[in-house]
């Protein structure tokens, strides 16, 4: 039989190096398989006054239900703290004057419990993200202070699809990330910088290729790095992992995924 020209130049992908990767494809998180920082949210509400201890940078604004200013972080230039009663506030951020997170945190009436409900279009280009957060607490606030004060620790998360799902594709020496955030990049494999986009919080991205089954992606600041992820796809090639290290705060999420 003729080979025909398409039939034959199949015939020279794999030499070529055009061979699909195991990273390839669309994934979806499973929170109910991610381990979650150990380190502690800490929050001291106190006074008429709402400091954000483990937030970078750290910040202490009035609690008067009006937005205030705060500097230093790139998603949002205002904050606005809201007394409801005696154990809910409501937190919202603003950038430039535009409204990107709106948050409900509520202590149960344990007072060890918590109950965070968040809609953050912050570092979105689409549909926000929005989740529902399960929190223990780790340690109490001074005498006097609300309810919310003290160390919180994430114990469970149920997240919108479009927050944990990630789409890769590599070209030859080339992986393109997209999410349905708006996020995406094109990096080669060398660990040579690319510019990532969709991001405000994000300037610059960085891969290298640990394994035909693994990567490392290095996120950037300016010049200062602030996430390195490892991707790793098992031999499966249905279920991937990923380390998060979050440089900023000094915390590891480790989160599992299935291809979709």
């Amino acid at each position: 039989m003729k080979r025909t020209p398409m039939a034959a130049l199949s015939l020279l992908l794999p030499a070529l190096g055009w061979t699909a990767s195991p990273l390839d494809g669309t994934w979806k998180a499973d929170l109910d398989k991610t381990h979650w920082p150990t380190k502690p949210d800490i929050f001291l509400l106190q006074n008429g006054s709402y400091a954000c201890r483990t937030c970078v940078p750290q910040y202490t604004v009035k609690a008067d239900g009006r937005d205030q200013p705060v500097s230093g972080h790139p998603y949002y230039d205002a904050v606005n703290i809201a007394i409801i009663d005696e154990r809910t506030v409501l937190k919202s951020a603003r950038r430039q004057g535009k409204t990107v997170i709106n948050e409900k945190f509520t202590v149960q009436e344990d007072g060890n419990t918590a109950i965070d409900e968040i809609t953050d279009s912050s570092a979105t280009n689409s549909a926000p993200l929005v989740a529902k957060s399960e929190l223990r607490r780790v340690s109490a606030g001074p005498p006097g202070s609300h309810a919310i004060s003290g160390g919180w620790r994430t114990e469970k998360v149920e997240s919108s699809a479009n927050s944990i799902t990630v789409t890769f594709k590599t070209s030859g020496e080339t992986l393109a990330m997209t999410s349905p955030m708006g996020q995406s990049y094109a990096a080669r494999l060398d660990g040579t910088e690319a510019p990532y986009s969709g991001d405000p919080g994000t300037t610059s991205v960085s891969v290298r290729k640990l394994s035909e089954n693994a990567i490392e992606e290095t996120d950037r600041r300016g010049s200062a790095v602030i996430t390195v992820i490892r991707w790793s796809v098992d031999s499966d090639g249905h279920t991937i992992h990923a380390r998060f290290e979050d440089r900023l705060r000094g915390v590891v999420t480790n989160m599992v995924g299935f291809r979709q």
